[in-house]
């Protein structure tokens, strides 16, 4: 038995950190995590939004079957027996910090300890509705959001204070085995930072490789999220410093890992507890003219998770898809305690190298699209299934960018992915129950708003 520490940032494309290969996003914590321990090649988010991939994460369940569709918590049942209540129960202390965004309040998750936390979102957000499609009130502004500013970071810092300080004291009195689950708003938008971080990418405020004119940005889905977030006039200005200023917040991520690194040096836990990487979803950053998530396309689907301690191998890359529940399996097997067995995911230190043969789900049901849309990926092959929109199927070993939808060209692969994705569920009834919960969701809404 061992102790966990699972880091959680925001918003984190992996593509943009030196572990998986980029050119000069300094991440140094990120690169010795993967050079003393194990890195997964291909990670995915239950879905590509931040209270349902969150939350499928605690329960161990897929995100139609929370209900938590997109960020709005009316509504949603209870869930008395989260990932914080099961471990409890088996003498495993748990520790919740940082930011929230989950399918119930953090006072009613189960952890042991909670400790400067924030709930979040407070608002009901409207323009969730799909049919007819809502813009997203003030999307464009969000174009404007980047470059140095006196306190950028929001609670990020108070929330790894108070992680290092539970580190140093109270980690080494505890005499069972514990999980610090540690959650920061960073890389997430608006991508302010400080001047120093600015300054340090000062000759990087780049374009994206791939933009608006890609075939991949023409699919209908794409077109939404553009006309949604109001994405039609990004200038080029904006563009280059929206960039920089997310190269700038990954790099604060990784000092804050460096903090965590050290805190658990002090504490002398190093040989005791591993430490786990990961975020809850990714980022376009421009990519096919589209920014933030709410698409299933690899930039915004894919997670970091680099895993390094005691029980993990040092120096491994892992090319099998794992996702972040497979992340959750392995905090109950690395302490010891027994996961319940109809939750999902598999210890990451159980899986093969590359194994070919392995599914790996996600989906989406929020805002931005006209409906919902359902991935699988298995080996190098990936299907993106859209309910009111053409499939896309992409061969990511030859085309990792996404650029060619092989789905007319290769119908057996198709039929073969469409058969994996019909075994976990039926789009079609999952899409219609999403949207009916969506307007259950509403409703309620309304009668609160007028005191019903």
């Amino acid at each position: 038995m061992s102790n966990v520490i699972v880091f959680m940032s925001d918003e984190h494309n992996p593509r943009y950190s030196s572990p998986y290969g980029h050119d000069f996003v300094d991440t140094p914590n990120m690169q010795w995590l993967a050079d003393s321990g194990t890195l997964y090649e291909h990670a995915y988010c239950p879905s590509p939004l931040c209270m349902p991939s969150r939350s499928a994460f605690l329960t161990g369940k897929r995100v139609h079957a929370v209900k938590s569709y997109g960020n709005n918590r009316l509504g949603i049942p209870p869930e008395t027996r989260g990932l914080g209540a099961v471990l409890g129960e088996q003498g495993v202390h748990t520790v919740f910090v940082g930011k929230v965004h989950a399918y119930r309040p953090v006072a009613e998750l189960g952890f042991s300890e909670t400790i400067e936390t924030n709930d979040g979102p407070s608002a009901f957000y409207e323009a969730q509705s799909r049919r007819p499609l809502a813009v997203c009130p003030g999307g464009a502004k969000r174009l404007d959001g980047y470059g140095p500013r006196d306190t950028p970071w929001g609670n990020d810092v108070t929330y790894m204070d108070a992680a290092v300080d539970w580190l140093r004291t109270r980690a080494p009195e505890m005499d069972r085995p514990w999980v610090l689950y540690v959650n920061l708003v960073k890389p997430h938008f608006p991508h302010f930072c400080t001047e120093r971080l600015w300054d340090k990418y000062r000759e990087h405020g780049d374009l994206p490789t791939h933009d608006v004119e890609a075939a991949t940005a023409q699919h209908p889905y794409a077109v939404d999220l553009r006309r949604h977030f109001e994405l039609e006039q990004v200038e080029e200005e904006q563009v280059r410093g929206l960039r920089r200023g997310y190269y700038a917040c990954v790099s604060f991520i990784d000092e804050q890992l460096g903090r965590l690194r050290s805190a658990l040096g002090e504490a002398g836990l190093e040989d005791t507890t591993n430490v786990v990487y990961t975020s809850d979803h990714g980022e376009m950053l421009g990519k096919f003219g589209l920014w933030w998530k709410c698409t299933l396309l690899e930039d915004a689907a894919r997670i970091p998770c680099i895993a390094v301690g005691p029980d993990f191998e040092s120096g491994a890359r892992v090319a099998t898809p794992v996702d972040l529940h497979d992340l959750q399996a392995s905090v109950f097997s690395l302490t010891g305690a027994q996961q319940p067995e109809n939750w999902l995911g598999a210890p990451l230190g159980s899986l093969a190298n590359d194994d070919r043969d392995r599914v790996v789900f996600a989906e989406y049901h929020g805002h931005g699209t006209r409906a919902g849309s359902f991935m699988v990926r298995q080996g190098d092959w990936k299907l993106i299934h859209h309910v009111e929109a053409p499939d896309q199927l992409f061969d990511l070993g030859d085309d990792p960018e996404e650029l060619e939808n092989q789905y007319e060209a290769c119908p057996p692969k198709a039929e073969e992915l469409s058969a994996a994705l019909a075994e976990i569920c039926d789009p079609a009834v999952e899409d219609r129950e999403a949207e009916a919960f969506w307007e259950r969701q509403l409703r309620l809404h309304e009668q609160e708003s007028a005191g019903e």
